[in-house]
């Protein structure tokens, strides 16, 4: 068996090895998407007002870019003929 010094040497919480690759991009990513969504926070905490009227407005164009392509092949579809 091996005794307590054996099992806990060299661990520290962090790899011996450096990533390398695509490893050390994806942490660069991650690090990166963290920095900008704690920036979008924390300016959506200082200024209330503009962020419920760009979510909003926001929304209103998306309900309107919707509605716009539903209605168009409605209209499309519905040709009459008559003899």
């Amino acid at each position: 068996m091996a005794d307590k010094q054996d099992l806990t040497a060299g661990f520290t919480g962090t790899p011996v090895e450096q990533p390398e690759g695509l490893a050390r991009a994806a942490r660069s990513a991650a690090s990166g998407v963290k920095r900008e969504v704690y920036a979008v926070t924390a300016g959506a905490r200082d200024h209330p007002h503009t962020t419920s009227a760009l979510l909003l407005g926001i929304g209103l164009v998306a309900f309107g870019f919707g509605y716009l392509l539903g209605r168009s092949p409605a209209e499309s579809s519905t040709r009459s003929y008559s003899r």
